[in-house]
């Protein structure tokens, strides 16, 4: 388990994170989404004990994590922009590895095959998709205990996205690795993740099981002979829309009551739409001010 305890970080007289409080349990796929600017990088790279907190500690397994050899050994921090020499190629970015983690060459060369990747080839010479798909696959062979991924999607196209998800799948699956993982791919984090966290207004507003609190938020949409307006609902929604006469709301609460109210209003007709995690998101966010 990866535990933050009343976590804080400021850059100069900049507060970025406030009490951030959070538990990721082993062998679970943890969302970190938020708007642009919103600290995930930052709290990552907390977490990889690259920076430390100005108040509170992260704790790996009981152990705190910055300048701590041993708990860093546990995890891999892949960030958005990693960092390699101008003249490395995949094979000696292995070697640079190696020497900290405990690698696994043959899952490693097998991700590389999967990818049509050269291992001799100069990283400088690769597409910045390919470039994220050699660490992607060096993030997999290290195996880690935590993996921490900053945008993991970016750059990846929807093939490269799948045999990524499916090697993460199979990583949480075979060594009860904790993964982390931040995104703008929202659609791409509900394929894998049980649990999020929604970094907004530097702390971590709202979190739990991704499926269940998917199961509470009920998107509606009714079409009327007249102009309705959000106030006519009788309940409170977290977004509203309104194109001519036809409306779509996202609530929370009971499904069949919200339905009864809608019902109440005289529709012509009234649907549920499925809810996703983007919408959920969205939802979340604006509820909050954003996006008004």
């Amino acid at each position: 388990m990866i535990e933050f305890e009343s976590i804080s970080k400021s850059y100069g007289k900049k507060s970025v994170l406030e009490n951030i409080n959070l538990k990721v349990e082993s062998g679970s796929v943890f969302g970190l989404v938020g708007i642009n600017g919103a600290g995930k990088s930052t709290l990552l790279r907390l977490a990889a004990g690259v920076l430390r907190p100005d108040d509170g500690d992260i704790y790996v397994d009981g152990d705190p994590v910055y300048e701590n050899e041993s708990a860093k050994r546990k995890i891999f921090f892949l960030p958005d922009d990693p960092y390699y020499t101008s003249n490395i190629n995949a094979a000696g970015l292995a070697d640079m590895y190696r020497a900290f983690y405990d690698f696994d060459d043959g899952v490693y060369g097998e991700y590389l095959e999967q990818f049509k990747l050269s291992p001799k080839s100069p990283l400088r010479t690769f597409s910045k998709g390919m470039k994220r798909q050699v660490f992607v696959s060096l993030a997999l062979a290290i195996r880690p205990e935590y993996l921490l991924l900053d945008e993991a999607f970016d750059g990846l196209d929807p093939l490269a996205r799948l045999i990524f998800k499916r090697g993460l799948a199979a990583l949480v699956a075979d060594k009860k690795c904790a993964v982390i993982i931040s995104s703008h791919s929202l659609r791409e984090l509900e394929d894998i993740s049980d649990s999020y966290g929604l970094l907004d207004h530097k702390t971590i507003t709202c979190s739990g099981d991704l499926e269940k609190d998917l199961e509470k938020i009920h998107k509606f949409q009714a079409a009327f002979d007249r102009p309705v307006a959000r106030e006519e609902l009788g309940f409170d929604v977290l977004t509203f829309s309104c194109t001519g006469r036809v409306v779509q709301i996202v609530a929370k609460g009971n499904e069949r009551e919200l339905a009864e109210k809608l019902q109440a209003l005289s529709p012509l007709f009234v649907e549920e739409i499925p809810v996703d995690f983007e919408e959920l998101f969205v939802s979340e966010v604006e509820s909050r001010g954003y996006l008004q």
